[in-house]
Formats: structure tokens, C-alpha cells, sequence
């Protein structure tokens, strides 16, 4: 018997929602990368993108455990000398919550140009509306939410 090798002719790409209300970050970003690279598909070939799209709604509302919101930084470097900026977690959700999911979900897929395909299938807003209904996204629940 030959093992099943997955290429983009007989690849088949799906659209699903996550609400991320009140459930932990690392939570939502590893079961999105799962979708985004095509772990939970049959088919999956590591050296192949069979990942599906993702809308992850609610991004304000996930929860980050213990201090994270206090002692959790983000950093970056402008490129210029002595432009190593950082932020914490409270004000960088407070600010711009988009942003702290997609880093989140974007420090677990590869590291690699497939990587990068993959996580321009992500779509992360900040309230319950999106503007992909014509897509007919399919719900997902993610397991572990606080309540």
C-alpha cells in the first residue's frame, strides 16, 4: 500500500470561525495554528499546505492567566541604535488585542515560507462581526474555556 501524498490539485480549503470569549491566548493560538497548517485533516503533509482558513472573532475578550497582564512583555526594535521598545500585555490588549492574537498564533506556525502562506489565512477582529458570511464559515469550539 502507498502512503497518501497530499498536493494542491486535491486540496480542499474550509472556512471557520473561532470566538475567542473568555478563553486563555495560548489556548486559541495553538488549536488556530493546528486548522491554519492542516494538522486536524486527514490528509496532512508537512511539506505541503493543506491548512483551512480561520476567522478568529471576540479578540478583546480573550484571557491571559495569572500576572500575565503585568509581567508578560512584548518586544521589538525599531532598527535604529538604542530602539529596543516594549510593551506589556495590559496595555498592548487594552490598545490593539488584533494584534497580540496574531502574535500569538503567528510564534506557532513554522518558522519557514510556508509558514508565512499559512498565516496569511488568518483573519482576527475584534468584535463579533466579520465580513466573510459569503464564505458559509463553519463554528468551532475550542475546548478550555474559563468561566
Amino acid at each position: 500500500m502507498k502512503t497518501f501524498m497530499a498536493n494542491p490539485a486535491n486540496i480542499e480549503r474550509q472556512w471557520f470561525v473561532v470566538d475567542a470569549t473568555n478563553i486563555p491566548l495560548g489556548r486559541v493560538a495553538s488549536q488556530v495554528a493546528d486548522i491554519l497548517t492542516g494538522k486536524n485533516k486527514p490528509i496532512f503533509t508537512p511539506h505541503v499546505d493543506t491548512g483551512d482558513f480561520v476567522i478568529v472573532i471576540n479578540s478583546d475578550k480573550v484571557v491571559l492567566t495569572g500576572k500575565k497582564l503585568v509581567d508578560k512583555k512584548m518586544r521589538w526594535h525599531t532598527g535604529y541604535v538604542g530602539g529596543l521598545k516594549e510593551i506589556d500585555y495590559g496595555t498592548l490588549m487594552e490598545k490593539n488585542s488584533v494584534k497580540a492574537v496574531e502574535k500569538a498564533i503567528k510564534g506557532m506556525l513554522p518558522k519557514t515560507s510556508l509558514g508565512r502562506k499559512q498565516f496569511t489565512r488568518l483573519h482576527v477582529y475584534k468584535n463579533a462581526e466579520h465580513n466573510h458570511q459569503a464564505q458559509k464559515p463553519q463554528t468551532i469550539e475550542i475546548k478550555g474555556a474559563r468561566n
